[in-house]
C-alpha cells in the first residue's frame, strides 16, 4: 500500500473513533521487517508522518463547517428623475399610480379624503372626502377597486376606482397604516412590525409575517407599495424606506431618502416623507410627503 492510499484512509477515518487505530496498525504492519533497534525510533517517525493527513483533514472539516458572515443589508441613495408640484395641505396617508395619474388619501378629522391628482402639475382631478369621525389612511388599488383603511376605527371603506362612489366597507383587527397588495392578498401594516395578507374576498388573514433586520424588529411601517415582488414601506418619522421579502418579512434593502425635500420647505413636525406609488409599465418611483409642497420622481443608486 502506498503513503498516499495510506493517508487517503487517514482522511476518511479523521471522523471516526477507530482513525489512530489504523495509523498505528499500519505503521506497525510496515516497520515489522526493520532491526529492533530501530523500529522503535523509525515507528514514532512513521506514526507521525502519517497522521499528518489526518490532522490536516480535521482541521479542514472544522473549517468547512464555519459559515460566512452574512452580508450586510444593501443600501440605497436616489437620483431625482422630476420634482412635480404636490398639495401643501394634503396630509398623504395613501399613494396609487393609476393610468398616467396619482390616487392619493390624505388623513386628519374633518380633512380626510381620496383623490385622483395630475402628476406633473398636483392638480386635483376628482375628490371625495371622508367624513369625521374617520381619520384616513393607507389605499391600494385591485381589480377595479380602491381600498381605503382607517386609523383606529378597524373600518375600511371599498370606492368602484373610477367613479369613487363607496360600495362596500371591510373590517380588520388592530390600526390601519399602510395597504397595498400583490394581486392576490391586501397587505396591511398597522405601526408595528408585522404586516398582514387580507383575503380581499372576506378579508380573513391569510397570512402573517413579522418584519426584521439581522433579526431586529423594524417597527413603524407606515405607507405601503408592492414593488417588483418586495413591499416597499416608509418607516415613520425617519426618512427610510425598507424593502421588504414577503415571503420571510427580512428587510432586502434600505432606500435612504435624505435630503430629497430642501430644509424649509416644510415646518411641521408630522410633515414626514409618506407616500410611494409605482408605475410598473414604465418602472417610475414617486415619492412624497405628509404636507410636502413637491412629489419626486426618483432612480435609485446603489451606495
Amino acid at each position: 500500500m502506498s503513503l498516499e492510499t495510506h493517508s487517503h484512509i487517514a482522511c476518511y477515518s479523521a471522523h471516526d473513533s477507530f482513525a489512530y487505530t489504523t495509523t498505528s496498525d499500519m505503521t506497525l504492519s510496515l516497520c515489522s521487517s526493520w532491526p529492533k533497534k530501530v523500529t522503535r525510533r523509525i515507528s514514532i517517525t512513521c506514526a507521525l508522518l502519517l497522521s499528518i493527513p489526518a490532522v490536516a483533514c480535521q482541521t479542514t472539516s472544522v473549517a468547512n463547517l464555519r459559515t460566512r458572515g452574512k452580508d450586510p443589508v444593501p443600501s440605497y441613495g436616489y437620483e431625482v428623475v422630476h420634482a412635480w408640484p404636490h398639495d401643501p395641505g394634503a396630509y398623504t396617508q395613501g399613494l396609487v399610480f393609476q393610468d398616467g395619474k396619482l390616487l392619493e388619501s390624505t388623513g386628519q378629522v374633518g380633512h380626510s379624503s381620496l383623490r385622483r391628482v395630475e402628476i406633473e402639475t398636483g392638480k386635483l382631478l376628482q375628490k371625495v372626502d371622508v367624513d369625521p369621525p374617520y381619520f384616513a389612511e393607507g389605499i391600494t388599488l385591485l381589480k377595479g377597486k380602491i381600498y381605503q383603511l382607517t386609523w383606529q376605527h378597524q373600518v375600511g371603506f371599498i370606492y368602484d376606482a373610477w367613479t369613487f362612489e363607496k360600495i362596500g366597507e371591510f373590517h380588520y383587527q388592530g390600526e390601519g397604516w399602510g395597504l397595498a397588495n400583490d394581486g392576490q392578498s391586501l397587505i396591511l401594516s398597522d405601526g408595528s412590525n408585522h404586516i398582514r395578507f387580507l383575503d380581499p374576498a372576506n378579508f380573513e388573514v391569510r397570512k402573517t409575517i413579522a418584519v426584521v433586520d439581522d433579526r431586529v424588529p423594524v417597527s413603524e411601517l407606515n405607507e405601503l407599495e408592492y414593488v417588483q415582488g418586495e413591499i416597499y414601506a416608509n418607516i415613520w418619522h425617519t426618512d427610510r424606506i425598507a424593502r421588504i421579502d414577503p415571503r420571510t418579512g427580512s428587510v432586502v434593502g434600505w432606500i435612504d431618502l435624505t435630503g430629497i425635500l430642501a430644509r424649509g420647505e416644510v415646518s411641521d413636525e408630522e410633515a414626514v416623507l409618506n407616500g410611494i406609488a409605482y408605475d410598473e409599465t414604465n418602472g417610475r418611483l414617486f415619492v412624497t410627503g405628509k404636507l410636502w409642497p413637491k412629489l419626486f420622481e426618483i432612480r435609485l443608486t446603489r451606495k
